[in-house]
């Protein structure tokens, strides 16, 4: 059983690193993946919270819809309800896109969403996160790539998996004459503070998690960051262990 207690038998979780990959449209190299995943669901609720700047939400939901419809999916965008709460309990399949983390934990915390959203995935709504859409379903946010444009109540997530997500994952460049940190080095900043395991999605890559095992899939391999221990690289397959970490 995952160690995670808004997690269950039932739960099915898609934690994608980027919707985008160098050389090819939004969400192309993953539609095969997003259908197999949402089948059975004929509209899906799109959450645009953590939108790009100077970007609406009715223009932010347009690209999922273009690529949902690809698959036979319609899209709604859940500020298009009245009631958000109500919308997450009665999707048939729930997305969050990327954008800014900070900004969309804020706006869900805001709109008292953290718990129906918990609640849908406990019930079995299968959802899915692209990049802060994936960060948010970590135990918190403080390994997000982001910048802090605004302050959420907590840094605390939807904590539906028991690790952290850094999505968009990189590799030092050898020969690099840049002076700043490296991803690595930052969780291993993060590790002189917090517990928790930090798992780094390369771009191409995403977790599945489905009849409480969870899968590493795309071509690449993952970076493993745990507290005391070296990073290793997990291979794709099955990576289970992580939901006991």
């Amino acid at each position: 059983m995952p160690n995670s207690q808004f997690l269950t038998p039932d739960s099915k979780l898609l934690i994608v690193s980027t919707s985008k990959i160098y050389g090819s449209s939004y969400m192309e190299y993953l539609l095969d993946e997003v259908k197999n995943f949402f089948d059975g669901a004929e509209e899906i609720l799109f959450i645009p919270y953590a939108r790009p700047g100077g970007v609406s939400f009715d223009e932010y939901t347009e690209a999922p819809r273009k690529a949902f419809a690809q698959i036979g999916v319609s899209v709604k965008g859940i500020h298009e309800f009245e009631n958000p709460a109500e919308a997450v309990a009665n999707a048939k399949g729930i997305f969050t896109g990327g954008g800014n983390t900070f900004l969309l934990l804020k706006t869900l915390y805001e709109n008292r969403l953290i718990e129906p959203l918990r609640e849908a995935v406990k019930s079995g709504t299968p959802y899915m996160g692209s990049s802060a859409g994936s960060n948010i379903t970590g135990l918190t946010i403080g390994t997000s790539n982001d910048m802090p444009i605004v302050y959420p109540p907590s840094f605390d997530a939807l904590q539906l998996v028991p690790f952290n997500i850094n999505p968009h994952y990189l590799d030092p460049i050898p020969d690099s004459k840049h002076q700043g940190e490296t991803r690595e080095t930052r969780i291993n900043e993060f590790h002189f503070q917090n517990e928790q395991a930090v798992i780094g999605l390369r771009e191409g890559s995403w977790l599945r998690l489905e009849n409480s095992k969870l899968e590493l899939s795309g071509d690449l391999t993952a970076r493993l960051f745990e507290k005391g221990k070296d990073a290793r690289e997990v291979e794709p397959g099955d990576v289970s262990f992580l939901l006991n970490s």
